[in-house]
């Protein structure tokens, strides 16, 4: 068998993500083969600061390697996915699954049929609190979890205006694909992923076209809003068929302070986890001496998401088996409440997504 520094591993999309994922493959001692871009430039700061061979076709990067890492942008996951997958290598790739439900759907039917398997980079699970917060749910200590408050909110934090993240064509969407996707991953993961059976959405967008946007920093060069033309915030509701409901907040730009909040309430217990600061609280009541309610603090070592990550990655590819978690089908769900919010907003109305996966518009009430 062999072991995770044996594996060899390249990284498909060399921009900023693509050096964070390097940064933490070389910590980790991990064997980096190489890189993939299209761009000329990109390959060259690569090859530089990693003294490895970088590749324009992409089939030259995969006879080299037994894994990869795909940092593209979302409009690009399916053709490097499923060409890897193709080609018997394992895959993590970076959230969301794909730029469109469609896409996500074509890389799921890729992976299903693969020698290799496909992990999707939800790296906010692998954050030590969530692993708490999910050992306490799977013993009973909150009892039945009824529903979950999902936060993700910047008060200013729209990407560059002109990078691919404001751009319809290749996100795929604005603040809801881009963070909101991480939300509504952590949620259902923290209710052990129930069906999703209707979702009600608004997304809107009110900063990243105007003119007088005003940011304190910005991470990318901003050229107007000319170059922005997806969402920057949503809300939503979010129904599951065992009666659980979440509530989403999200947003890269609006009035209120930065909130990154997560409340899970349950019918023995409650917990707020805060995705930013990684603060933990359980709330609890009790009858012994008297009725309270109690609170508790819970201290976790700080850990780095992505480096974690990486690490049940390289195992499982060191011992040619699926890590059992962030599979592609839940990638997958994470991708259909998402294309419902969009096509709620749209409509106006709730939609309803029926067992079979098929979606019908809910009729409103009289």
């Amino acid at each position: 068998m062999s072991t995770e520094s044996s594996v060899r591993i390249g990284i498909v999309g060399l921009g900023n993500i693509g050096h964070h994922h390097a940064d933490r493959l070389v910590d980790l001692g991990a064997t980096l083969v190489g890189g993939l871009d299209i761009m000329a430039d990109a390959r060259r700061r690569f090859a530089e600061k990693y003294d490895v061979n970088t590749y324009e076709e992409k089939s030259e990067l995969f006879e080299a390697v037994d894994a990869v890492i795909i940092t593209t942008p979302n409009r690009f996951h399916e053709e490097y996915a499923v060409a890897a997958l193709d080609a018997g290598l394992d895959v993590l790739l970076e959230k969301p699954l794909a730029h469109s439900l469609e896409s996500a759907e074509r890389i799921a039917e890729a992976a299903e049929e693969a020698d290799g398997f496909c992990m999707v980079g939800f790296n906010n699970r692998f954050a030590n609190p969530v692993e708490v917060v999910r050992h306490h749910y799977e013993e009973g200590r909150l009892g039945d979890v009824t529903h979950v408050e999902a936060n993700y909110v910047r008060r200013r934090g729209i990407p560059g205006r002109g990078s691919w993240f404001t751009s319809k064509e290749v996100a795929g969407g604005g603040s809801l694909i881009d963070i909101g996707v991480h939300a509504i991953d952590l949620a259902l993961y923290f209710l052990d992923f129930p069906e999703v059976v209707e979702v009600s959405g608004v997304t809107r967008s009110e900063f990243g076209d105007r003119d007088d946007y005003t940011f304190v920093e910005m991470w990318g060069e901003d050229v107007g809003p000319e170059a922005f033309d997806v969402d920057d915030s949503a809300s939503a509701f979010i129904r599951t068929d065992e009666g659980t409901t979440i509530s989403l907040e999200v947003a890269w730009a609006t009035n209120r302070p930065t909130n990154d909040e997560f409340f899970l309430r349950g019918t023995e217990g409650g917990v707020r986890f805060d995705r930013a600061s990684h603060d933990l609280q359980f709330y609890e009541d009790g009858v012994g001496g008297g009725n309270h309610l109690s609170t508790t603090d819970v201290v976790t070592q700080d850990n780095d998401t992505h480096k974690t990550e990486q690490e049940a990655f390289l195992a499982a590819v060191a011992e040619g088996e699926h890590p059992g978690r962030n599979t592609v089908e839940q990638g997958l769900a994470v991708q259909r409440v998402i294309d419902a919010i969009y096509r709620s907003s749209e409509t106006g109305k709730a939609v309803r997504l029926d067992a079979a996966e098929t979606e019908t518009e809910t009729p409103p009430a009289n």
